[in-house]
């Protein structure tokens, strides 16, 4: 019985899980907006809209609980899902960074400046950095499969 706790982590209850993935939004939510007023300090537009609570607050919550949606279809799913995530994780994190460097690219948004573009991108990272460690937590992946 010990080596079957030692394969198989305790699952925790689905009031848990949804009071922990509320969090990691929360969370999510709370340090990009330490991102977005550190990036207006040091000179990023007001005028730029994507640096607004309104703007970025609903689309971490979206990102986070999508992306939690996913590492749960993965984890029930694929029979290594913890080398599969090891790929994915990094590979979404980079693709999710193209529409950031297009609206620099672009300049198509009233205020658009580099130092709000890679505020943007940083916004990306810090969901990942909050959201994959609680996902860890959350919805563990089987210990032996790797």
């Amino acid at each position: 019985m010990s080596h079957q706790l030692a394969t198989r982590p305790a699952r925790p209850g689905a009031l848990v899980v949804t009071g922990g993935l509320i969090g990691t939004a929360a969370v999510a939510v709370a340090v990009n907006a330490i991102v977005a007023a550190i990036a207006h300090a040091t000179g990023a537009s007001d005028d730029f809209q994507p640096l607004q609570l309104s703007a970025y607050a609903p689309l971490t919550v979206f990102g986070a609980l999508a992306a939690a949606a996913a590492w749960a279809i993965i984890r029930a799913r694929s029979a290594r899902p913890a080398r599969l995530l090891r790929t994915l994780v990094p590979v979404v994190l980079i693709v999710s960074l193209v529409p950031d460097i297009m609206v620099g690219i672009s300049d198509s948004r009233t205020g658009t400046s580099w130092g709000a573009v890679i505020a943007l991108m940083v916004m990306h990272v810090v969901v990942a950095a909050v959201a994959v460690p609680a996902y860890r937590r959350l919805l563990p992946l089987p210990a032996a499969q790797d």
